[in-house]
């Protein structure tokens, strides 16, 4: 891993940045097919720049970022005491994203970012660590496998009233 990358919790000075960053990961990754209507109000509401400032203000939601010569790379956002059905656990906490820009992926940046995300989620008593990846994001879906989290089942993602099928992933902390 490059030595000159820095691990900083997010401030609300990056939600710009951070905004454009989820976008354009979100659309490499889910817009496999081009840019529709559905696709294009989430990726507008759910990225905007408001939405992460808000997310940035929010009391249980840590956001934490790569940069290298104040560039954003990556980041990881978690929410502390999120529930899921099919994650028991006393105080769960829920890594909501782990979003690496393409150029930056095989750098170690996911794990390192998710190993702060889990390292947080323990320093605010958070047992288990779950998310909900696309059942068709097979890179996403190894990593996690690779990292020790559990398939334990499946739920449903909903953009525009259409259902996205996606694997309920866990790991004790």
């Amino acid at each position: 891993m490059n030595t000159d990358i820095q691990f900083r919790p997010a401030t609300q000075d990056d939600a710009l940045c951070l905004s454009v960053l989820a976008m354009q990961v979100f659309l490499d990754t889910y817009a496999t097919t081009g840019i529709r209507p559905a696709i294009a109000k989430e990726v507008l509401h759910a990225f905007s720049v408001s939405a992460f400032t808000d997310l940035l203000a929010r009391d249980g939601t840590f956001t934490h970022v790569a940069e290298r010569d104040g560039n954003l790379l990556a980041f990881s956002q978690i929410g502390l005491e999120t529930r899921q059905e099919l994650v028991g656990a006393t105080h769960p906490a829920e890594l909501d994203r782990l979003y690496v820009q393409e150029p930056f992926t095989h750098m170690g940046l996911g794990s390192q970012l998710l190993r702060v995300a889990e390292a947080t989620a323990v320093q605010h008593g958070a047992d288990v660590m779950w998310l909900t990846p696309w059942v068709h994001n097979v890179r996403a879906l190894q990593f996690y496998a690779r990292l020790g989290y559990v398939d334990v089942g499946g739920t449903s993602f909903f953009m525009e009233g259409e259902a996205h099928e996606n694997r309920v992933l866990c790991k004790r902390l």
